[in-house]
């Protein structure tokens, strides 16, 4: 019925269920802030820099939460960047918000795997249980005026059909 990497996606999804939720989320609890104003936080990028969610004011955002220990988050970081790069020009911010522990295994990685889009580290998971994440990866889009249009659980095909008119409708145009 399911094939071997289905078996493994919902493996790892329920893995890292575990690992973020720590028995004070219900998976269910992420379709409550769907339809309503983005949280607004401030993380360190890879650098430790401060960055501000509100930077982004104006920008439709694509928000995805990862970890470098995590394969399919790692399988969809390339059409991200893709992604992002293409749709910069129209508005489109994408932003990655690692839960690693550390931010050296995030450097690590990204010194092995370039990305072209900001990486922020959330080492205490307190922004992801802001957005009520329970499973990796998780991605969010949003609006220019930053509601939450989409929330996506597991490894997504961002250039699909389906999937750009969704981005269409963030960035204002369909």
């Amino acid at each position: 019925m399911f094939s071997l990497r289905g078996k493994i996606k919902y493996v790892l999804i329920f893995l890292a269920f575990l690992f973020l939720s720590a028995g004070t989320l219900s998976p269910w609890d992420i379709d409550e802030i769907v339809g309503k104003k983005a949280p607004d936080f401030t993380l360190k990028d890879v650098d430790g820099r401060d960055v501000a969610f509100s930077s982004y004011k104006g920008k439709a955002v694509l928000i995805n939460f990862w970890a470098t220990w995590c394969p399919s988050c790692r399988s969809e970081m390339p059409a991200l960047n893709r992604l992002g790069k293409e749709l910069r020009s129209r508005g489109l911010a994408v932003v990655g918000v690692s839960v690693d522990r550390s931010a050296d295994s995030v450097k690590d990685y990204l010194l092995k795997n370039p990305l072209d889009f900001p990486i922020l580290v959330d080492t205490d998971s307190k922004v992801s249980r802001q957005f009520k994440v329970f499973s990796l990866p998780t991605s969010f889009l949003l609006d220019r005026n930053g509601l939450i249009l989409y929330r996506f659980l597991g490894e997504e095909e961002w250039n699909s059909g389906e999937m750009l008119n969704k981005i269409n409708r963030a960035l204002g145009s369909q």
